[in-house]
């Protein structure tokens, strides 16, 4: 159709472009594709393939090098070509910076642009890396968000790219703004910056550059540039210019750029770029066609832009995600509690239900359900239904949609998850005792974590404090037939009347409700009146798991775990009731 011709029409010309650079470089290929493009259904094709081109450089390779520089070979020049044609247009970056864990809201944002991706079948999620913040950022750091986002399921396409590595693209792009006349060197020295600023402090005024060097005497920066004298390369601000956003979520955005900010610095004087200048070259080099980000990056769209379109660059298009707050509407920090992804991992939440969760914060399709499958959220996820007011965390919702999806589980894919918070708590982790203790826990647990504690109560027998309690004494003290009640299970116990645990649960499920029932017509009870004393009987408790799933986890376990045995019990229930102990054959 129309369209495919028009990929093939734009895929020869951006063919020429490439051939022209073995004869006049890459620093003229973008002309060369912007001058041969005048269809207007070429057009619309334009500046996503030219974001596609500025992926076929080698990594590392400078975005001005030559072409024996930049590429490794023409048949690699051919295969990139060709895969940079057939890439969708949908090319989206998580970009950290690490200096600390992954939280909640930079989670969500990852999820935000990784959902985005996903939803096409040549989307692109991109992980760079923003760590030019040589004093704060660290590998370990890195290394927590990388593994936090693959435990997340998040796994990227592209990256990680790190700007540490890229100087060299930075320093050259300074270069190229100076020569357009878009940058200029700065001396100003701290000592005279940090005057200016007092003054305008005092004055009542913005303090900002004043703009001293911006239009300094070319002979006299040529002369200290020659004397090796320190300087920043600050970014010339259009006088006039007004920038203006269509955020995908929050609407029309205006700044009045010369109102707002100064020249500001692109290059320190160490030579370390500064982290705008970083991500508007990053974004275009890596051809970034929307950028999904917290809403306090926004005040930094207008440094980016600029800077973009001083390069040449179509600014791609933004989206500022609002902050998510506490239950107490203030911004989510440590003192809310489990703030990192690494700590929800530790306290035993699933990657799915966080998924399923953070996926509504900030969102919703416009109905009332809750419980999502990740394909479903990919499938009707979309930037328009972002609302751009503060979502708001509430754990016992998110402790609830875990406890969803941990129901959802197949026994054998549960086992093994809950295998290290019973290993860490001293209890047995064998196959039998894993698979009893998944299949019992799993309709009572929030979390992962919850697993040791619901065991423990099931392998302990807590009689005598319960029948002190108010709701037990209800049962046998008002009930004249107790006594006997007792006496009857205490002999099938004895007796081998009552079925004993089998290493097959269902089977064994199937005769205790069985015996229960013949428990009943012996006794004259049904309903409450024959399960709660059974219950309480057997368990020492009032409420749990079911009762079979409780002993057959007791006849799995370990004598040193803590497991009060069923003979143990039996003694018990003798001494509590006053009955005679039971005499050996």
């Amino acid at each position: 159709g129309g369209s495919s011709r028009s990929h093939r029409a734009v895929l020869a010309v951006a063919c020429v472009a490439v051939v022209s650079m073995a004869f006049v470089g890459s620093r003229t290929y973008a002309s060369l594709l912007s001058s041969s493009v005048r269809s207007p259904s070429l057009a619309r094709n334009q500046a996503p393939l030219m974001r596609r081109l500025s992926l076929l450089r080698r990594p590392g390779a400078s975005p001005l090098d030559g072409p024996c520089n930049a590429y490794a070979s023409v048949a690699g020049m051919r295969r990139r070509l060709a895969a940079a044609a057939e890439e969708g247009p949908v090319r989206v970056r998580f970009a950290p910076s690490p200096t600390g864990s992954l939280h909640v809201g930079g989670a969500r944002t990852a999820l935000y642009n990784w959902m985005m991706a996903r939803k096409e079948d040549e989307g692109k999620f991109v992980l760079r890396v923003e760590d030019t913040d040589v004093a704060r950022s660290t590998r370990e750091s890195e290394e927590s968000v990388l593994a936090d986002l693959e435990w997340l399921g998040l796994k990227w396409d592209e990256g990680p790219f790190r700007q540490s590595e890229r100087g060299e693209i930075y320093k050259e792009m300074v270069e190229k703004l100076v020569a357009s006349g878009h940058a200029y060197p700065c001396f100003s020295t701290e000592e005279e910056l940090e005057a200016a600023k007092q003054a305008a402090i005092e004055k009542g005024e913005n303090p900002k550059y004043d703009g001293k060097w911006r239009d300094a005497d070319p002979e006299l920066v040529k002369q200290k540039m020659d004397n090796g004298e320190p300087h920043t390369y600050r970014f010339k601000v259009p006088k006039g210019e007004v920038v203006t956003i269509q955020d995908k979520v929050r609407g029309q955005v205006s700044w009045d750029a010369e109102a707002t900010l100064g020249d500001f610095i692109l290059l320190r004087s160490t030579g370390v770029p500064v982290y705008n200048f970083c991500v508007a070259v990053d974004d275009a080099l890596m051809g970034i066609s929307t950028v999904v980000r917290a809403e306090e990056h926004l005040t930094n769209t207008l440094r980016q832009v600029l800077i973009l379109k001083a390069l040449g660059y179509t600014p791609p298009e933004y989206a500022h995600l609002s902050l998510i707050l506490g239950q107490d509407k203030q911004k989510l920090s440590k003192r809310h509690g489990a703030t990192s992804v690494t700590q929800f991992k530790e306290e035993g939440f699933l990657p799915e239900a966080m998924i399923n969760y953070l996926s509504l914060l900030g969102w919703n399709e416009g109905t009332e359900q809750e419980i999502y499958p990740t394909a479903d959220l990919i499938d009707k996820f979309t930037l328009e239904r972002v609302i751009k007011s503060p979502a708001v965390f509430d754990m016992d919702k998110l402790k609830w949609v875990n406890s969803q999806k941990i129901r959802e589980l197949e026994e054998k894919e549960l086992a093994p998850l809950i295998q290290p918070f019973l290993e860490s708590a001293g209890l047995p982790t064998d196959e039998a005792f894993l698979s009893i203790a998944a299949k019992m826990a799993q309709q009572r647990m929030e979390v992962l974590a919850d697993a040791p504690t619901i065991v423990k109560d099931a392998l302990a027998y807590p009689l005598s404090a319960t029948l002190e309690t108010d709701a037990a004494k209800k049962i046998y003290e008002a009930d004249e037939e107790f006594s006997s009640f007792v006496a009857a299970v205490v002999e099938d116990i004895e007796s081998g009347a009552m079925p004993s645990p089998s290493a097959d649960l269902a089977a064994y499920e199937a005769d205790f409700k069985k015996w229960t029932k013949a428990l009943g017509k012996k006794t004259g009870r049904k309903g409450k009146g024959l399960f709660m004393p059974v219950r309480l009987l057997l368990t020492g408790r009032m409420q749990g798991p079911e009762v079979p799933q409780q002993l057959a986890l007791g006849a799995a376990a370990q004598a040193d775990s803590g497991v009060v045995s069923l003979e143990a019990r039996t003694a018990q229930i003798r001494e509590a009731f006053k009955m005679e102990p039971a005499h050996s054959a």
